[in-house]
C-alpha cells in the first residue's frame, strides 16, 4: 500500500490553521461574554455540519411515490427533515440515502436505484436551496455559497446487482458512496442482519467479486460504507480497501450492544484505516431501549472518543429511516443541543469542529486521492459467477447453436407441443406464404 505520509504532510497546514482559529474564536468568546447557546451557534456558523445519512427520498417514495410537486420541500411537518429545520440546524451538507428494499434484489432493484436517484438529484437542482455535490471543491464551495450541498449514497449493494458497470454508471449519475449491505446479504457480501436468509456463506464474508466491489470504488473515488454489513465483512473490507472508509449511521457496540453498532476492536482497525465512524442517533441503537435522550447520545461520542479519538467522529443522524429518536433530538433541527451537550461534557470547540465536518472532509479528500493515484487503472472487467448470483431473473446470453438442424428444431417443437404444435405451426407457416405472395 502506498505510504499516506505525502497526504498527511500537505494537509497539516490546514489543520493546524483549523486549530488556530478555533482557539482564538474561543478566547474571544469568553471575552464578550456570550451565552452557551450563542456559543454553540457560533461555532455551527463556522463549522456547519456535513450529516452522513438521512432517508428523506425513501419518505418522498412512501407518500408522494416520488411526486416532488405534490409536496413543499421547505416546511413538511409530517417528516423530521425539511429545507427549513435543516436551516436552523445548521446542516451545510447531507448524504441523501438512495435505498431499495431487499425484496427487490433478485427483482427491479436496479430500475428502483435509478428513479430514488432522480428523485434525490430533482430536489437538489429544483429547490434554490440545494445544491448537487459531487466532490471535496463542490462541496466547499456550496458552503461558500450558503447553499445545502446532498451528497448521493446508495444504501445497500443489492442495488448494483452484482455489477460493476452497473456501479460506473451510478457514480456518472453522481453517487458519492455505497454502503455494501442492507438488511440482505449479497451475493459478494454479508449484513449484520438476519431478517433476510439469503446467499449464505460459510468463511467467505467477502468474495473475490466482493474484493473487486472495493477495487473498483477506490478506482472510481466512491466512499466505502460499512454500515449494515457483518463484522467479518467489515473486517475483510478494512484490510482491502486502500482508500478510508465510513460507518455513515452506526453507534457504539459497548455502550448499546445492537448488531448495527461497532465494536471497540473493530473501531481500532477502521483508525488504522483512517476512516470515519458517524454516531446514528436512533433510539433503539443509542439506548438499547425505544427511549433516549441527548445525554445518552453523547455516551457513545464519548466513548468512541476515548477508544480511538476525536479525529475519527462523524454524525450520521439517520432521520427518516428510523422512527424513534432521543428526546430533544427529534428532527434535524436539533443538532446544536447534541453540540452544547458535548461542549457541557469539556469537549473542545477544535474537536467539534473536526466532528461537524472536518473529518468527513478529510476522508473525502483522501478517497479523492486514492483516486488519483489509480487514475491509470482501466475499469475492472472482473464478472461475478453466474453459480454465486443464483437468480432466475437474470438472463443468460448465448449464441444460437449453429450445429443445430431444421428437423432438430422441429423434433424440439413437437417435444414441447406435442402434435396439435406441430398443426398449428404448418397453419401459420402457410398463412404467412399466402400473404407473402400477396
Amino acid at each position: 500500500m502506498p505510504s499516506r505520509k505525502p497526504v498527511t504532510s500537505a494537509s497539516s497546514c490546514f489543520w493546524m490553521s483549523l486549530k488556530h482559529l478555533v482557539v482564538l474564536s474561543s478566547l474571544c468568546s469568553l471575552i464578550s461574554g456570550y451565552s452557551e447557546s450563542d456559543r454553540v451557534r457560533d461555532l455551527m456558523t463556522r463549522y456547519p455540519l456535513i450529516d452522513g445519512h438521512n432517508d428523506l427520498a425513501l419518505q418522498l417514495r412512501i407518500f408522494h411515490n416520488n411526486r416532488l410537486s405534490q409536496i413543499d420541500l421547505q416546511n413538511v411537518s409530517k417528516l423530521a427533515t425539511d429545507i427549513t429545520r435543516l436551516h436552523a440546524g445548521h446542516v451545510q451538507a447531507q448524504m441523501f440515502a438512495v435505498y431499495v428494499m431487499c425484496g427487490a434484489q433478485e427483482k427491479d432493484a436496479v430500475r428502483l436505484t435509478l428513479e430514488q436517484i432522480d428523485v434525490v438529484r430533482r430536489m437538489c437542482t429544483e429547490y434554490q436551496d440545494f445544491e448537487l455535490v459531487t466532490s471535496v471543491q463542490e462541496l466547499t464551495n456550496s458552503e461558500m455559497r450558503r447553499k445545502i450541498g446532498c451528497l448521493i449514497s446508495i444504501e445497500g449493494g443489492h442495488s448494483i446487482d452484482s455489477s460493476l458497470a452497473a456501479l460506473r454508471m451510478y457514480y456518472q449519475l453522481g453517487v458519492r458512496s455505497m454502503a455494501l449491505t442492507h438488511t440482505c446479504n449479497t451475493p459478494w457480501a454479508e449484513s449484520s442482519s438476519k431478517l433476510y436468509n439469503v446467499y449464505q456463506r460459510q468463511n467467505n464474508s467477502l468474495t473475490h467479486f466482493g474484493k473487486a466491489v472495493v477495487e473498483e470504488m477506490n478506482r472510481l473515488g466512491m466512499i466505502v460504507d460499512l454500515s449494515h454489513t457483518s463484522w467479518d465483512t467489515a473486517l475483510a473490507v478494512l484490510k482491502h480497501s486502500k482508500a478510508p472508509v465510513i460507518f455513515s449511521h452506526s453507534s457504539s457496540y459497548s455502550i448499546c450492544n445492537h448488531h448495527r453498532n461497532v465494536p471497540d476492536w473493530m473501531l481500532h482497525q477502521l483508525k488504522k484505516n483512517h476512516g470515519l465512524i458517524m454516531v446514528n442517533l436512533h433510539s433503539n441503537f443509542i439506548s438499547c431501549r425505544d427511549e433516549a435522550n441527548i445525554s445518552h447520545v453523547a455516551e457513545h461520542f464519548d466513548h468512541i472518543k476515548k477508544v480511538i479519538g476525536a479525529e475519527s467522529i462523524g454524525i450520521g443522524g439517520d432521520f427518516e429511516g428510523a422512527v424513534r429518536f432521543p428526546q430533544g433530538l427529534e428532527d434535524v433541527s436539533k443538532y446544536p443541543a447534541l453540540i452544547q451537550e458535548l461542549l457541557h461534557r469539556n469537549w473542545t470547540e477544535n474537536e467539534l469542529a473536526y466532528v461537524l465536518r472536518g473529518n468527513f472532509l478529510r476522508v473525502f479528500v483522501e478517497v479523492e486521492r486514492v483516486r488519483d493515484q489509480l487514475h491509470s487503472n482501466l475499469p475492472s472487467e472482473v464478472q461475478i459467477h453466474l453459480k454465486e448470483v443464483q437468480n432466475p431473473c437474470r438472463m443468460v446470453l448465448r449464441p444460437p447453436d449453429q450445429r443445430q438442424q431444421p428437423s432438430d428444431r422441429n423434433s424440439s417443437f413437437r417435444a414441447q407441443h406435442g402434435p396439435k404444435g406441430l398443426l398449428i405451426l404448418a397453419i401459420v407457416l402457410l398463412l404467412s406464404s399466402i400473404f407473402m405472395i400477396e
